[in-house]
């Protein structure tokens, strides 16, 4: 998709720092944080939301909760907890028509994700 800020990110059209890239996904900070630690983690491969799944994507979207884990971990917030948040369509508050999970942690969150 030619105008997906998230495929123009991972074909380095748009210079970010990447915290992890493997053949399926990449992770890197987000540029609206929303806690403390807020991690995007994304396929290389345009997928619009979870609804677009597909079977077969079982692995991809394994993958992309394992990359979250592990950054979890190397940003040292695993042991005090952390969210995973798929948003899905317009009403689930999803902005960029690119499957993503936000990974927030660092702070005690409160429901609204915002830290308390």
């Amino acid at each position: 998709m030619t105008n997906c800020i998230f495929c123009k990110i991972i074909n380095k059209d748009v210079p970010t720092n990447f915290l992890y890239e493997d053949e399926l996904v990449i992770a890197f900070k987000d540029i609206r944080p929303l806690a403390p630690v807020h991690v995007l983690v994304i396929p290389k491969r345009h997928i619009e939301s979870v609804k677009d799944l597909k079977d077969g994507d079982e692995k991809l979207a394994g993958r992309i909760v394992m990359v979250a884990k592990k950054m979890a971990e190397q940003l040292r917030i695993a042991d005090s907890g952390y969210k995973l948040l798929w948003r899905v369509g317009d009403d689930g508050g999803q902005e960029v028509p690119h499957i993503h999970v936000h990974l927030l942690g660092g702070a005690k969150l409160s429901e609204n994700i915002r830290p308390v």
